[in-house]
């Protein structure tokens, strides 16, 4: 089970998770939350195992439907995670590139 947050939710509560973004490499690079992670949605089968489970993560894309996925697959492998609803398109902060 993982739990949902919108983007203007996140934007004030940034220091009480770990973002990843799973955008792919080329969309993160043009612009991301700050401290966000980029673990790209067709790497996480693979890449999961360098999260920490003891760690609060928010997962986010660019529109929230990649990100659904990625909460799914990570909260069944026993990750506390929240899908960010709306992504990045309803991110309201600063980014980074």
């Amino acid at each position: 089970m993982y739990l949902s947050t919108k983007a203007t939710e996140l934007r004030q509560n940034t220091a009480n998770y770990q973002i990843i973004d799973v955008r792919d490499a080329e969309d993160f690079k043009k612009g991301h939350i700050p401290a966000a992670r980029n673990i790209p949605i067709h790497e996480l089968g693979e890449r999961f195992i360098e999260l920490d489970p003891k760690i609060d993560y928010a997962i986010i894309c660019y529109a929230g439907g990649r990100s659904e996925q990625a909460s799914i697959f990570l909260s069944g492998k026993g990750y506390r995670v929240t899908n960010v609803m709306g992504g990045m398109g309803a991110w309201q902060g600063n980014l980074v590139n």
